[in-house]
């Protein structure tokens, strides 16, 4: 497992140099890999502690294990997770999340629980809305 470095916190963080809104900034692509559903639930789960890939499907219920390939290998390559596979017989890989990562972790996460919380008032808006 990696060891993980403490975060920096948002204001340390250079300027903005990107432009979500703009269908041709790179930053946009990230966006969608932090913010899919797998890469969001992933990411969360990691934030508790590092997972094998068995682990981690069943902590991520519901992911395939062609989508869970998928969504690691993209958050890996965007610095989100790190990899580390061990030289043993039956092979054995875990993930973590790089400080980067945390740092995404700790948003979604709150995001997550945002919605946790807030979702009395959407099924209550979701009926009043079906009622019209």
């Amino acid at each position: 497992m990696q060891v993980s470095t403490p975060l920096a916190p948002v204001s340390a963080l250079p300027p903005l140099t990107g432009d979500v809104t703009d269908r041709m900034c790179p930053s946009r692509g990230v966006l969608e890999h932090v913010t899919s559903r797998w890469g969001v639930l992933v990411l969360i789960a990691l934030r508790e502690r590092g997972y094998r890939f068995s682990e981690l499907r069943r902590a991520v219920a519901g992911v395939s294990e062609k989508m869970l390939a998928q969504t690691l290998q993209t958050l890996e390559r965007d610095g989100f997770v790190h990899r580390e596979a061990h030289p043993v017989i039956p092979p054995r890989v875990d993930y973590s999340l790089t400080p980067l990562g945390e740092q995404a972790a700790e948003i979604v996460g709150g995001l997550g629980h945002w919605v946790e919380r807030a979702l009395p008032a959407v099924e209550a808006a979701r009926r009043a809305y079906d009622a019209r």
